[in-house]
């Protein structure tokens, strides 16, 4: 059956009716026209409807769902928490809570973010706001749990639960939290589940804890022309010399490295900056204000380099990053894309550079297979000694296009 959102072309946000107290937030932030996701989504979420949205990072997904809540909640408010958002990570949850900071800055919204890492005067605070009602709750799993246990949450009127990134949050081991989350939950409400890939795991979820969705799938897009695909052929041993040797020298203002392992992330980083090089590491290990401070000054280009982990490589919304390494090949063929979504952003250009090694081969092959066309491979320089050669152990597949570019696409 053909949805009505479907047959709507929706080119401007005014053709939902939202409160003009969320036009005034819309207009504050810049968004004008509604992106492929929002137009669909909205309109479900507007008549209460259960959502399935499978999108990944950069589609506007954050503001198809928080849009249509502020004006459910301006025109229907209740008492206690109207709607929860649980998120796999602290930086996702502060970046929801900043957006959504920004979309209600005109209503009389309250909200609150919820998660680890803060100090027992901030606890006392979230402790205190819970128990008195905000209209929404950020929050990441664990730390939500710790106050639900508390029977102090008025959650008894909840009209909206929205999982963001359920993906992830399996992935990390989240899913008995959530299903111990959704039972202090009021059975009648509308929730939300949005992921970037729908493996068997999000069907299985999806079926248990939401009633008649709508589906919503924005497929996969493949990297964005303006970005520049490059492999290296490399042995761990050689990988960080040849990470410096890319950078030395070089306009990159704004280097972002993803790195398999927290020891990794560290070992790279220590070596980085003996060489001179202006590089912080960020990881779970931090506390989450040593976090957002090193966050912000990669924002601001304090900073040139940040190592991660790969469990934030879809929690860090910065623009304009010259440079996505993949320090090693992601496991997942999707990740990699996300991964190198982080530059060439709005139109622009960027570098994407994937090091692997002799293990990874058949990984980046799948990889290869999932965008569609071969990226260039090279050896690493001299200095460094040659690298694997390489050879996959499953059967590559066919490409079309030139190698290291998303081909265009025939008139």
């Amino acid at each position: 059956m053909t949805n009505k959102s479907e047959l709507i072309e929706y080119t401007s946000f005014r053709q939902f009716g939202f409160n003009e107290g969320v036009m005034e937030g819309l207009d504050t932030v810049g968004f004008e026209k509604p992106t492929p996701i929002q137009a669909q989504i909205i309109p479900h979420v507007l008549a209460g409807h259960d959502v399935i949205g499978c999108a990944q990072t950069g589609t506007g997904k954050t503001a198809a769902y928080l849009l249509p809540i502020l004006h459910r909640i301006i025109e229907n408010p209740v008492k206690g928490i109207n709607t929860i958002i649980i998120a796999p990570t602290r930086e996702l949850a502060v970046q929801i809570a900043q957006q959504l900071e920004g979309f209600s800055y005109f209503l009389n919204i309250s909200s609150l973010p919820v998660y680890g890492g803060t100090d027992g005067m901030e606890w006392e605070q979230q402790r205190k706001a819970l128990s008195q009602g905000v209209d929404i709750v950020v929050a990441t799993p664990g730390k939500l749990i710790s106050f639900l246990n508390m029977d102090i949450v008025p959650v008894q009127n909840l009209q909206h639960l929205i999982l963001d990134e359920a993906d992830r949050m399996l992935d990390m081991g989240f899913f008995d939290d959530i299903m111990r989350i959704i039972s202090y939950l009021p059975e009648t409400r509308s929730t939300l589940l949005f992921s970037a890939t729908m493996p068997p795991r999000i069907r299985e979820l999806s079926k248990r804890i939401l009633k008649e969705p709508v589906e919503v799938n924005i497929s996969l897009s493949k990297p964005a022309a303006g970005i520049l695909q490059m492999a290296y052929l490399a042995y761990d041993k050689q990988k960080t010399r040849l990470l410096a040797s890319l950078i030395k020298g070089r306009d990159l203002p704004s280097v972002l490295v993803f790195a398999s392992t927290k020891s990794k992330v560290k070992s790279i980083t220590r070596e980085l900056a003996a060489e001179g090089l202006q590089v912080a590491d960020i990881h779970s290990d931090l506390e989450q204000s040593d976090r957002e401070r090193v966050l912000l000054s990669f924002r601001n280009r304090q900073l040139q380099m940040l190592i991660a982990t790969d469990v934030l490589s879809r929690g860090i919304d910065i623009e304009n990053i010259s440079l996505v390494v993949n320090y090693d090949v992601p496991r997942d063929a999707e990740d990699y894309v996300h991964r190198v979504g982080r530059t060439a952003r709005a139109e622009q250009t960027g570098i994407a550079i994937t090091f692997i090694n002799e293990h990874e081969q058949s990984e980046f092959a799948r990889i290869e297979k999932l965008i569609g066309y071969e990226i260039r491979k090279q050896m690493p320089p001299e200095s460094l000694g040659d690298g694997p050669e390489f050879n996959p152990s499953m059967n590559k597949p066919k490409f079309r296009g030139k190698p290291g570019r998303r081909p265009k696409p025939k008139k």
